[in-house]
């Protein structure tokens, strides 16, 4: 059974620039939170199977996670994909769907977060955590959303 949770953000700004921020790793130093760095594995423009390595500075700690783009619907819905046995979470499976919704001159946002394949102890931890991974995303929307509106 998986985890879920879900974030909506609405942004003052067009689906096409909200769809192409959520794509560029390079302005993401700009507004994300705790982030160290971000290393593409691959090169050119982002497509589905683009890689990277994102580090971030969380509870303290710096923690890496690989990243795959598996979904893209221009400029309607992203998919990213972590295998958390890569990275330093060394267990389960994240999945960031990206619902984008023009309303009237505004984006509506929404995130959809699923994380599978965590067992044992590490499934109870997580489903204490559910809040805490909804809180983490929605303060890199609200990020992202006031760096997109200035």
């Amino acid at each position: 059974m998986s985890i879920r949770f879900e974030v909506t953000r609405t942004f003052q700004v067009s689906k096409q620039e909200a769809y192409r921020s959520l794509l560029d790793l390079q302005a993401a130093e700009k507004w994300m939170q705790g982030l160290v760095g971000i290393e593409r594995l691959d090169e050119g423009e982002m497509k589905v199977g683009s890689e990277w390595k994102e580090t971030r500075k969380m509870f303290g700690q710096e923690a890496s996670e690989y990243f795959e783009v598996v979904e893209l619907d221009e400029p309607n819905k992203i998919v990213y994909y972590v295998d958390g046995a890569g990275g330093t979470t060394g267990k389960g499976e994240y999945i960031y769907t990206y619902l984008l919704t023009s309303v009237g001159d505004e984006t509506e946002v929404t995130l959809q977060g699923e994380i599978k394949g965590l067992t044992g102890l590490t499934k109870l931890f997580g489903k204490l955590m559910k809040g805490t991974f909804a809180k983490a995303c929605a303060k890199d929307m609200d990020a992202l959303k006031s760096y997109l509106e200035k």
